[in-house]
């Protein structure tokens, strides 16, 4: 997928495209994951897709949720969720960081022969 030390550092164009690519996938991620987050929060809470998003949003921002949880099966909910929520925060910041440092990297040991 990345182009090995040996390999000269990508053209700025196709740098943007690799760049535009992890800010779609981690996008993707973040979509899903609300759109899971909100169902999970209306079915199992009963709440409003209002307070579900703000419930999900803040999850996975790393904040914690507004409304505790009440029902058994909505508590089991937001305990796996948050846990998601914290991957799914590690791994959006990797897709977004991933490429600057790689580019940073292969700069450093790149050798214009």
């Amino acid at each position: 997928m990345y182009e090995t030390r040996k390999q000269q550092p990508l053209s700025k164009r196709h740098f943007r495209r690799r760049l535009l690519a992890h800010f779609a996938i981690a996008a993707a991620l973040v979509a899903a994951s609300t759109g899971i987050g909100m169902a999970g929060y209306c079915s199992f809470e009963h709440m409003s897709a209002t307070e579900a998003f703000l419930n999900t949003a803040m999850l996975l921002g790393g904040m914690g949720p507004v409304d505790a949880p009440v029902s058994e099966g909505g508590k089991l909910f937001a305990g796996f969720f948050a846990l998601y929520a914290g991957l799914v925060f590690i791994v959006t910041a990797a897709l977004l960081f991933t490429p600057l440092l790689h580019r940073l990297m292969h700069r450093f040991h790149w050798d214009d022969r």
